[in-house]
């Protein structure tokens, strides 16, 4: 049956354990509940887990999925800083700026996924893009992302891989952890470090020499979906140990649909740049240097 979204609708039930979390049904006391917590988190730092939103046999259908594309992945091993951006020696030596950091890591572009995908199912359904709004608790909406790359893809990050501390290019990520790593691959972060009008260089620069005040970690677990700001907020994930990859699902929202990463951003990445990544490079919503 369609909700109060949209005439037509993708069947979440067939992903989403919809029986705990019914996120389809607005008047549902498990939702106003499920939507007031997560709001509460969001507020205060920034990150909310909400476990086994994924049913087991999407969460297996995601596995595989990134394990056939798994040939596709766009890898990546640079130093970057947590801006990926360049150096740019106006800044002393020191300077997060300045500061960069070795990054092993890759990504199946979002562009990459067929019709039948999970992960490009979950991004395309109204109820999801309604329900993470409602959680975020923004006045403004949340749309799809322009971006034909970051708008949802799979990170990938096989043993001995690392992410280094970083800021997203986009105001929320939701996360769907498909496989996990043996060991490592935490997720760890610093909840709303710096604000559009305060970059806050020295906070930002204690954490980068290895200070731990005010880290937080996540241990997501397959089928855990993640709602996280991470324009905001610091954050890494630890290097991989095992022998198992980890495969984790993007699905990105922002509050301006047009606007997308800057070439030299996508480029460090997501391995590419389209076109409209170089027409839409003077596009910005925001005053942070990223």
């Amino acid at each position: 049956m369609p909700t109060a979204f949209a005439a037509a609708e993708i069947d979440l039930d067939e992903f989403v354990d919809l029986d705990t979390y019914p996120i389809h049904e607005l008047s549902n006391p498990a939702r106003r509940d499920l939507v007031a917590q997560t709001r509460a988190q969001m507020e205060t730092v920034g990150c909310f887990r909400i476990p086994g939103f994924m049913r087991p046999a999407a969460v297996d259908r995601m596995r595989l999925e990134a394990t056939r594309l798994h040939p596709s992945t766009s890898w990546s091993e640079l130093d970057h800083n947590p801006y990926f951006s360049a150096d740019d020696e106006a800044y002393p030596v020191g300077h997060p700026r300045r500061t960069f950091q070795h990054r092993e890591s890759g990504f199946i572009n979002a562009d990459l996924l067929d019709t039948e995908s999970v992960l490009r199912k979950i991004y395309d359904s109204d109820v999801m893009v309604h329900f993470v709004w409602e959680c975020l608790g923004t006045a403004t909406p949340i749309y799809r992302w322009a971006d034909q790359l970051g708008r949802n893809p799979y990170g990938v990050m096989e043993p001995g891989h690392y992410f280094p501390w970083h800021f997203d290019g986009n105001e929320f990520t939701v996360s769907i952890l498909a496989q996990r790593a043996d060991e490592g691959g935490i997720f760890e972060y610093v909840p709303n470090i710096r604000r559009p009008d305060a970059e806050n260089y020295e906070r930002i620069a204690e954490i980068l020499a290895g200070g731990r005040d005010g880290v937080r970690t996540l241990d997501l677990i397959p089928g855990d979906l993640q709602l996280f700001a991470g324009r905001f907020s610091l954050h890494r994930v630890t290097p991989i140990l095992g022998s198992t990859t980890r495969y984790i699902g993007l699905p990105t929202y922002v509050h301006d649909p047009y606007r997308m990463n800057r070439p030299f951003h996508s480029v460090s990445v997501y391995g590419r740049a389209t076109e409209l990544h170089h027409l839409r490079e003077k596009v910005l919503v925001d005053g942070l240097v990223d």
